[in-house]
This record gives C-alpha cells, sequence and structure tokens, in this order.
C-alpha cells in the first residue's frame, strides 16, 4: 500500500515541477516589464544534493541535523542583480490552509552568486546583504512529514532578477513572515530575467 502511495505521490511531483516550470512565475498574473511588454525569461539549472523528484537526505530535515543544503545554479541570464530562492512545501496548509508552507526564503542573493554553501547560518541578513526567513523564523527550516500519509513535496524555485528587493529582513517593521514573503514576491514582477524549478520529498518511515 504504501509503495502504491509513493508511486502516486512521484507521479503528482512530476507532473507539478514540469507545470511549475511551464508556467510564468509572476503571482499576480502575467511576468510583465511594468508597461514594456511580455518578457522572455531563461530557464536555469538548480542543483541540489539529491536528484530531482527524489527523496531529501536526513541531514537536511527536521529529523537529522536540519542544516540547509548545498545549492548550485547555471544557465544564469545576463544582467542579472540578485537572485531569490522560495523553498515550500505543496503538501501541507500553512495557516490560511493554502497548502503552500514556507520553508525557506533567501533574497537579494548577490548576481555574482552561483551557488549557497551547506548550513547557511540562521539570521535576518548576512553580510553580502542576503536577507532570509521562513514560517518560523529568519532562518531555514528542514522539512518535515507525518508517519502516515504519502511523502510531502518541496519546491526549490530560485529566480534571477535584474534588480535588489527592497523589502526589510523579517520582523524589521513588526510584519508578519506571511507578509514579507508576500512583499518580497510582489517586488519580483516585472523583474524575473531567468528561473530555476527542483524538488524533493521527504516523509518519516
Amino acid at each position: 500500500m504504501r509503495a502504491a502511495r509513493i508511486a502516486l505521490s512521484l507521479t503528482a511531483l512530476f507532473s507539478m515541477v514540469a507545470l511549475v516550470t511551464a508556467q510564468t512565475p509572476a503571482p499576480a498574473g502575467a511576468q510583465r516589464g511594468r508597461g514594456r511588454g511580455r518578457v522572455t525569461i531563461q530557464t536555469m539549472t538548480l542543483t541540489t544534493p539529491w536528484a530531482a523528484g527524489g527523496e531529501i537526505p536526513l541531514k537536511y530535515t527536521q529529523a537529522g541535523d536540519e542544516v540547509s543544503p548545498a545549492l548550485s545554479w547555471t544557465g544564469v541570464p545576463e544582467t542579472v542583480a540578485s537572485f531569490v530562492l522560495i523553498v515550500h512545501d505543496v503538501s501541507a496548509p500553512d495557516r490560511q490552509g493554502t497548502g503552500d508552507r514556507l520553508h525557506w526564503m533567501v533574497w537579494n542573493i548577490p548576481g555574482t552568486a552561483r551557488e549557497l554553501l551547506e548550513g547557511v547560518p540562521q539570521g535576518p541578513q548576512r553580510a553580502d546583504g542576503t536577507r532570509q526567513l521562513s514560517v518560523s523564523g529568519p532562518y531555514y527550516r528542514g522539512p518535515a512529514a507525518p508517519a502516515s500519509g504519502p511523502p510531502h513535496v518541496y519546491l526549490f524555485e530560485l529566480y534571477a532578477l535584474d534588480e535588489m528587493i527592497a523589502v526589510p529582513a523579517v520582523g524589521a517593521q513588526g510584519v508578519t513572515t506571511e507578509q514579507t514573503r508576500a512583499a518580497v514576491v510582489e517586488a519580483m514582477v516585472g523583474h524575473i530575467r531567468g528561473k530555476a524549478v527542483t524538488a524533493g520529498q521527504f516523509g518519516r518511515r
């Protein structure tokens, strides 16, 4: 029975990744250049320590060491000022019941960067200007899933932008995580020049 559920989960996972990759990533409609018409978005490649769609190793989860995984990317378009990384569980409801729990959002990653090393330290802002948050604070939140039911699916989405994002680090103005996430995503509209999507899954046995 469990094998059948995992097989179904994997089928849904690959379908979801294909759909997200094909779609325009701006949340409020089409990706547009604010009056300049539709902008071409270059497809990048995001590499994780596990195979795309595979099981996320225990060390990166709440059941293990809960350190952030090493990530690297290629195929970056020209004229990139910054990157935004959004990691979310599409199998678990958030506080609004939307089925999308934020596990990590990192923004203002320098445009010259091509990787995030394993174990990014906690804190709302790093020396290079990179800012981060999760549903529970300014740090990476590892995957978790109940013992019953199929594994949860986690999407890792990377966006290349042509500008930095002037959204304060979490808590800087007393706003919630949800409000900060919404502000970052809104600021991305019209400035996305490249994207990469990959996924992993995790479920306790």
